[in-house]
């Protein structure tokens, strides 16, 4: 099968189940934002690759990674599929998923003594300014699925939580990127 469907071309795609909505549903928009997070992560974690920060997150980042592409699945179901998607097994994000991200950022606020202080000015390193992509990006898509959420009562809570908590992992991941490499100067922390 191509890539290369053309059912596109008139504008409209599928929800899973093959529902056909109009590629300006706002549903296939919070997709394509936690998309485009998804391939900011994967390019944060190329930039870490070889780094010294490389053992400590790329692991976690390529699973986060993966788990986004369960969320995406949450997200691309219509609310009268929601059973039916629940009755197929395919996987869900859960508060399992949310405690193991709160963990990390305990972890790195507690033992390696990142602290949220102040602004930062992203660019210090090229894998701490792709988490601080990756960060953006994952606060838009926050806040478009909890605008979704407001028309979609069903949809699942613990997405809103799953993106606050890896905007602040992605902060605090960057900032220790810069420690770790030596480059965060007083130019990275804004007053």
């Amino acid at each position: 099968m191509s890539i290369a469907t053309k059912t596109g071309d008139a504008g409209v795609t599928s929800l899973l189940f093959g529902r056909v909505v109009s590629k300006s549903d706002f549903r296939v928009e919070c997709n394509g934002t936690v998309d485009e997070l998804n391939a900011a992560l994967g390019l944060a974690r190329a930039g870490l690759a070889g780094t010294q920060a490389d053992p400590f997150i790329t692991g976690e980042i390529l699973r986060i990674q993966k788990e986004l592409v369960s969320l995406m699945g949450e997200i691309a179901v219509a609310p009268g599929d929601r059973d039916r998607y629940a009755a197929a097994g395919y996987p869900s994000i859960d508060a399992d998923a949310v405690e193991r991200l709160s963990a990390l950022v305990d972890d790195l606020e507690q033992n390696h003594k990142i602290q949220y202080a102040r602004w930062a000015t992203p660019g210090d390193t090229i894998g701490s300014a792709g988490l601080d992509v990756a960060r953006t990006i994952c606060r838009r898509a926050e806040r478009n699925i909890v605008s979704l959420r407001e028309v979609d009562s069903r949809l699942n809570l613990q997405i809103i939580r799953y993106l606050n908590r890896l905007s602040d992992l992605c902060w605090l991941w960057a900032r220790w990127v810069e420690t770790v490499e030596g480059k965060l100067t007083e130019t990275t922390q804004n007053p």
